[in-house]
């Protein structure tokens, strides 16, 4: 931790992976900043370390509002430039995302791409989905190619290791000289000292933001030498979708379970049964792997399921409810607070009518609420 002689400007409540993120670029403009986190520097308490790092915005396009696939496409253009300024390296791939199903499954594929369609521009539908058959399908992934004869690519998606990023971030606050206090729980009656304080603390935020609630995730990290799945997979299934994701040193993560709940006990024996059992059915050389790792976490979710950034019309920025998106967009939803964040410390936002005019030239306006006005679209 490193001391500064006054109350800093900007104190940041929460270092899960938006907190690390938003704090590590204001630090690096030479903004005086202190990070309060409940967890550790590790962040393994954070929902951001169970993860799989996925970058696949025209694939959650099919369930998503297409808002999230904007802010999805943006933040693709971000990682690229935000991982070369870290001290510490971090895998990044954007080698595309591969949607397969089973034969009896094809209906499934119909309504995916259908869903997909819906909410994407023309230029993302005819370069964004690439429809992979016979020889096309076995050159581009030919650990699978065998198994299954028809798929889609989406080649412009990617994926990052998760747990690398948040120790990077941590490494870059400090090299930036904030002010870091790991372990430490900030009450609601007794904020931080500092001319702005940025509340990312996610489900932690409960207490201040009532409709915020948790969605329930299972992911189970495996070793599997010998498979060389080469970017991440979706399968297509009507009771258990499932992803995987090929990270460094043959470590798969598996995850697929969204359930409407707080709880963040272990995973359930009918979920590592379900999600193990698809992985399987992907490819048999699933089964000779060894289990790591079961996790659980709760993702913060607004009921628009949509993410927000809302200003008290003082000193309070709020940003939350990414809910499983968290990776996905954070870069975008940085930036966008970032530039709120500059005209508060300016003066140029200094009230309602500011405040609104300012957002009614944002590319994303409906990001942007205050607790003292009505929404406004």
């Amino acid at each position: 931790m490193s001391a500064v002689a006054t109350s800093p400007e900007i104190a940041i409540i929460g270092g899960g992976l938006v907190g690390r993120l938003i704090g590590w670029q204001l630090a690096r403009s030479g903004r005086r900043v202190a990070l309060y986190e409940r967890g550790d520097a590790a962040g393994s308490q954070a929902a951001a370390w169970v993860a799989a790092g996925m970058l696949a915005p025209l694939a959650e396009a099919a369930l998503s509002e297409a808002l999230i696939a904007e802010l999805g496409m943006e933040s693709l253009e971000l990682w690229p430039t935000i991982l070369a300024k870290l001290p510490e390296p971090v895998f990044f791939q954007r080698h595309g995302t591969l949607v397969i199903w089973h034969t009896a499954d094809r209906t499934q594929a119909q309504l995916f791409e259908q869903g997909m369609r819906a909410h994407l521009s023309a230029d993302l539908q005819q370069h964004g989905i690439i429809k992979l058959q016979g020889a096309a399908m076995q050159a581009t992934e030919p650990a699978l190619g065998a198994r299954f004869s028809q798929a889609l690519l989406l080649p412009h998606e990617g994926q990052l290791d998760n747990r690398q990023l948040l120790t990077a971030l941590a490494a870059g606050l400090a090299q930036h000289q904030a002010e870091l206090h790991w372990g430490t729980t900030i009450d609601d009656r007794a904020l931080p000292s500092a001319g702005l304080v940025i509340d990312c603390r996610g489900l932690g935020a409960q207490q201040s933001w009532p409709a915020l609630r948790g969605v329930r995730g299972e992911v189970i990290r495996i070793h599997a030498p010998g498979i060389g799945l080469s970017r991440p997979i979706r399968l297509l299934h009507p009771r258990y979708p499932l992803y995987i994701a090929p990270k460094e040193n043959d470590v798969y993560v598996i995850g697929a379970t969204e359930i409407e709940s707080e709880d963040q006990s272990a995973v359930s024996v009918r979920s590592a049964l379900e999600l193990l059992s698809a992985a399987f059915s992907v490819h048999p050389a699933f089964g000779e792997a060894r289990i790591l790792e079961f996790n659980t976490q709760c993702r913060p979710t607004l009921p628009d399921h949509l993410p927000a950034i809302t200003w008290d019309g003082a000193r309070i920025l709020r940003i939350n409810g990414l809910s499983r998106h968290g990776y996905l967009i954070a870069p975008a939803i940085c930036q966008q607070a970032l530039a709120m964040i500059e005209r508060l410390l300016d003066g140029t936002i200094v009230n309602a009518d500011t405040f609104n005019i300012w957002r009614q030239q944002t590319r994303w306006p409906s990001l942007f609420q205050t607790t003292h006005l009505p929404a406004i679209g």
